[in-house]
């Protein structure tokens, strides 16, 4: 089952086989900073893509957190897996709830969770990290 580590108010969804987390927070805030004090602008930032949009509109997962650039909308996690075990299932979007059983069916893929405003198009990666059995690929649970 997923348990719920927070980073900076972020439910990452730790897990019993979760390894190789990569938290992106402070690049995020270093981005922010640079927007704020106007070395950046927010269209420099505000370019997701449209699937990435259609992605956090139809399967993303909302959060509480307000969108640190137009603070008008909560930002969505959008959360993909890929890895060369998972075949067609690979690049897809997939919800946190589904992480638990994939753990437990796969040796090994990566997780990576993107942070997405609907409003202004804000995206950053937030965290990955590596699940699985850590058995390799065709070895017998």
């Amino acid at each position: 089952m997923v348990g719920h580590a927070s980073a900076n108010g972020r439910n990452l969804g730790h897990m019993w086989s979760q390894r190789a987390v990569v938290d992106y927070g402070l690049a995020r805030r270093a981005t922010i900073q640079s927007i704020r004090s106007g070395h950046m602008e927010a269209r420099d930032v505000c370019d997701a893509h449209p699937y990435l949009l259609r992605a956090a509109r139809y399967h993303g997962e909302p959060t509480a957190r307000i969108c640190p650039i137009c603070e008008q909308r909560n930002v969505t996690n959008v959360t993909y897996v890929y890895g060369d075990e998972l075949g067609r299932l690979a690049g897809r979007v997939k919800a946190t709830a589904d992480l638990a059983e994939m753990a437990r069916e796969y040796g090994e893929f990566r997780v990576y969770v993107v942070e997405v405003c609907q409003g202004c198009s804000w995206n950053h990666l937030a965290v990955s990290f590596v699940l699985g059995t850590g058995d390799p690929p065709g070895a017998s649970v």
